[in-house]
């Protein structure tokens, strides 16, 4: 199963570095310590309270965003940052533990799969939606759904990227790519991104 470590820790030195320990364990690939993620929905997270293995648990990020912990109760995780779940579930358990120190560790990244997928629409064999992968381009994206249908208009492809809060297109020669290899416009893609192949006009 493929591992990532997303940490934040709102406690002590000691424990971050016994956080990064446990990354070096997993020995697992793409396992690291990153501390922009936003955590969301379906999201495993793996909460570990330093010296208190009664109350580290292995929990899932429930559909109203929020996580159960013991002795903490309700915990708003969606949206957040893992450090800064983790100094929420400190200020809860300072009523029954002296100085808690806390480590909130994404392990599972399931709410990114839809963000991170991209997508070919239209006049292509197989119109589909791939789990990305680095250094994939326009045209690697169109061979696996097969190429392109007899009654395509390759020239007039469009790529879709959402940047922020708006979403910009840029036009692919795609039949330049397909017929004469001319690659200038075979872009690379990046998470999100929507390949669409029109139809010819008769």
């Amino acid at each position: 199963m493929f591992l990532t470590s997303l940490a934040g820790c709102g406690g002590s030195a000691g424990l971050r570095e016994e956080a990064q320990g446990e990354e070096k364990a997993a020995g697992a690939p793409g396992y690291r310590l990153v501390d922009s993620y936003r955590i969301g929905v379906d999201d495993t997270l793996q909460v570990s309270v330093w010296r208190h293995e009664d109350l580290s648990v292995s929990v899932p990020v429930r559909p109203d965003g929020r996580i159960s912990v013991p002795l903490g109760g309700e915990v708003e995780a969606a949206g957040r940052y893992p450090a800064d779940v983790a100094d929420s579930i400190e200020e809860k358990l300072a009523d029954y533990v002296r100085e808690p120190q806390v480590a909130v560790i994404v392990t599972e990244l399931n709410s990114h799969d839809y963000l991170s997928r991209v997508r070919v629409t239209g006049a292509v064999a197989s119109p589909l939606s791939l789990a990305y992968r680095p250094g994939m381009t326009v045209l690697d994206l169109v061979l696996e759904a097969g190429g392109v249908t007899e009654f395509a208009a390759p020239g007039r492809a469009r790529l879709y990227r959402r940047e922020g809060d708006e979403t910009g297109s840029t036009r692919i020669h795609l039949d330049d790519i397909l017929e004469s290899g001319d690659l200038e416009s075979n872009l690379e893609l990046r998470p999100g991104d929507v390949v669409t192949v029109p139809e010819r006009i008769f």
